[in-house]
């Protein structure tokens, strides 16, 4: 039973979470930066506590820093809103190995869906339809260049451990692998501190659709349906739209069961 929640974010997020705390009968702590203390989270929580300064790296990135405001006030778990340590499973597993609730995701589920390749790998496993891909991560040159034969041009080189279009190269024809390879593979580095690259077939104009999971840690898991996050800017997401315009019932129904599948396997 959760009786007190440290909420590990900021802004609408925080507040969101403070105001579910509050109809559920549950104690809401908010963890703040210096820069955040006078906002409303903080005004609206049972209680509040600072986690570092305004730097997000020494606030909310700061993981020690958040397990240590939750033991201090006694909290049952940890809510990381979106973003910042949200999908990082070291922090999950932190937090599970503190005696903490994570409230999301399992740390192993989110290091297996972390990377690209391995999340690949579960969903063939699920029987799931997939674009065509390299099975493993791409090794060198000579390894991209008999990928991308198998495959077919034009083919998308992305970061495994990425996402937010980060790692992302586009190539149509041999001739432009190298160099493609070479700036994916640094931009991996950079972003997320891993140069791993695999490498998919690239799909002009495709939909980008999504199928909100629930689960409660028992076996149970529900869909949510799907949301549409086709409009986009530079890989950014504009616009959300649920139920999605271009989808049948057969295929929506399809795609949820699948979904639902993927996690019970």
């Amino acid at each position: 039973m959760i009786g007190s929640i440290l909420i590990a974010n900021r802004g609408e997020i925080a507040v969101r979470v403070v105001r579910a705390c509050r109809d559920l009968g549950i104690r809401a702590v908010v963890a703040y930066s210096q820069a955040d203390a006078d906002t409303l989270a903080v005004k609206l929580a049972d209680e509040a506590v600072c986690i570092g300064p305004a730097s997000t790296q020494e606030s909310y990135l700061n993981s020690k820093n958040i397990i240590v405001a939750a033991c201090l006030k006694r909290c049952d778990a940890i809510h990381p809103g979106v973003g910042f340590l949200s999908e990082n499973a070291a922090f999950a597993k932190a937090v599970e190995d503190a005696g903490l609730i994570f409230i999301g995701p399992k740390s192993e589920t989110i290091a297996l869906l972390g990377n690209k390749v391995e999340a690949r790998k579960a969903a063939l496993a699920a029987g799931l339809p997939i674009t065509p891909g390299s099975k493993e991560a791409i090794t060198d040159l000579a390894d991209a260049k008999q990928s991308a034969s198998q495959i077919g041009y034009p083919i998308i080189l992305k970061a495994s451990s990425g996402g937010g279009g980060r790692g992302m190269r586009i190539v149509r024809k041999e001739s432009e692998l190298e160099a493609a390879l070479a700036v994916a593979r640094k931009e991996a580095k950079l972003f997320f501190g891993d140069d791993a690259v695999h490498m998919e077939r690239f799909l002009e104009q495709p939909r980008h659709l999504e199928i909100q999971l629930l689960s409660d840690g028992k076996g149970t898991i529900l869909h949510l349906g799907e949301r549409d996050c086709s409009v986009q800017k530079n890989h950014q997401k504009l616009l959300e739209e649920s139920p999605s315009p271009i989808l049948s019932e057969s295929l929506r129904s399809a795609m949820c069961e699948d979904s639902v599948k993927l996690f019970q396997e």
